[in-house]
């Protein structure tokens, strides 16, 4: 890898262990302000409209300056979005702000790799940047769990800090110095030498670019496939993220901070995955892995009966004085599996998007798209959630609506592209 990967690889690390646990501190926020359940995914809608209002626009700005001062500029941002929250904003609003933040920074964070790596090696870049990115989920949740734990609430209570009035407001504090510190790293990113022309002068013109950007990826044979994929995986990743805080509550009986552990726990099996296929998986052969999409729905659908009656009361294994049940153990490598599948099955499909999108389009425009299409999903599944938690429906059969939803589209994905590989060479359209 070329002199600047690690440090990319490092900014992304930084910058994405506080998104998590950032959402463990605005969700818990929420709880100090007594918010209905039905609020909660409206805080992701807030963090995720920014993509969809913005996308004509944020691959432009990605690539009207180096990318290193776009991420740069994206995480003062996401800091400036947490002085909101312990200045009182309520969450949803300067959640919002996070999300602007957020907006910018992701056509920088893929666009640059192409921009650095040929595209022999975005595969293997990508299980770095996915492998990155899961264990910083593994720790920025823990972290998130962590700092609004009873400990740390009744250290806040003793300590009497300034602004602090919470374990909530001290975990959002956290989260604001380690956006800083991400911003730090950006500013030793190498310049790459990429340059594209400054559009920003004329929106208008950005907005009819943009559908035309829209449709190529679209009508590409290749292209529509990873696109369709990668923005439902992303859509719903994001509604099964709440959705696991929730059923580990539901199903398991734990707290918020103890779910966002099992939270962890998956993303240690996305990095498991992602490793996988970067091993195993070549740029040529990444559509192969559309079963693994088919899969991982069913697998989704079984964990939502997956609870703690199915044993008896009481039984589990004893460590010296600590005593950890049955169904816990279970639990764990349930939730591995159903990661590794996602790490899996990602990594290849984001890598075919971003090597089709570059030579088709720019890399900022292709992935703004993208970011388009999958967060576009990510407001419409939220949406959906969010209404059937205002009707009451027990979250295990909320899992399962979601989850047969991505069986079905998955198996649908699947055949159409067995259709495009029927009229055109899919593998001379990856290699190319």
């Amino acid at each position: 890898m070329k002199k600047g990967f690690h440090t990319i690889i490092a900014a992304q690390f930084i910058s994405s262990l506080a998104d998590n646990a950032l959402l463990i501190a605005a969700i818990a926020l929420l709880s100090v302000i007594r918010s209905a359940a039905w609020v909660t995914p409206l805080l992701q809608i807030f963090f995720t409209i920014s993509y969809v209002l913005l996308a004509p626009f944020v691959g432009a700005f990605a690539d009207s300056m180096q990318k290193r001062h776009v991420m740069f500029i994206s995480n003062a941002l996401k800091a400036s979005g947490c002085l909101m929250m312990i200045l009182g904003v309520h969450p949803m609003i300067a959640y919002g702000v996070v999300g602007f933040g957020a907006a910018a920074y992701s056509p920088a964070k893929y666009g640059i790799l192409t921009e650095l790596l040929p595209a022999e090696k975005l595969v293997r870049a990508n299980a770095w940047l996915e492998s990155a990115t899961v264990l910083s989920t593994i720790v920025g949740t823990m972290l998130g769990g962590a700092l609004i734990s009873t400990v740390v609430e009744h250290f806040v209570t003793r300590v009497h800090l300034p602004l602090i009035r919470s374990a909530a407001d001290l975990a959002m504090g956290t989260v604001m110095l380690i956006y800083a510190l991400a911003a730090a790293i950006n500013i030793f990113i190498p310049d790459t030498g990429a340059r594209y022309p400054n559009r920003l002068t004329e929106p208008t013109k950005l907005v009819g670019d943009f559908h035309h950007c829209f449709r190529v990826l679209w009508a590409d044979k290749l292209a529509q496939i990873a696109l369709w994929v990668t923005t439902l995986m992303w859509g719903a990743a994001v509604t099964m993220q709440l959705l696991v805080l929730k059923w580990a509550n539901v199903n398991l009986g734990l707290s918020l901070s103890k779910a966002a552990v099992m939270q962890g726990v998956t993303g240690f099996g996305i990095a498991i995955g992602a490793a996988g296929a970067a091993a195993l998986i070549p740029l040529r052969n990444s559509l192969k892995v559309l079963p693994v999409g088919v899969l991982t729905g069913a697998v989704a659908i079984a964990m939502a009966f997956y609870n703690k009656n199915l044993f008896p009361p009481g039984a589990g294994l004893r460590f010296g004085t600590h005593a950890v049940p049955y169904y816990m153990l279970l639990a764990y490598p349930l939730m591995i599996v159903l990661g590794a599948l996602s790490g899996f099955f990602i990594v290849p499909m984001n890598a075919i998007l971003q090597h089709r999108g570059a030579t088709l389009l720019s890399a900022g425009h292709s992935i703004a798209v993208q970011n388009f299409n999958q967060n576009l999903a990510v407001l419409l599944m939220l949406g959906a959630y969010a209404l059937l938690l205002t009707a009451k429906m027990p979250a295990q059969w909320i899992i399962v609506v979601f989850g047969s939803f991505i069986t079905l589209l998955m198996w649908l994905a699947k055949r159409r592209s067995a259709s495009n590989e029927r009229r055109v060479d899919m593998r001379a359209m990856i290699e190319e």
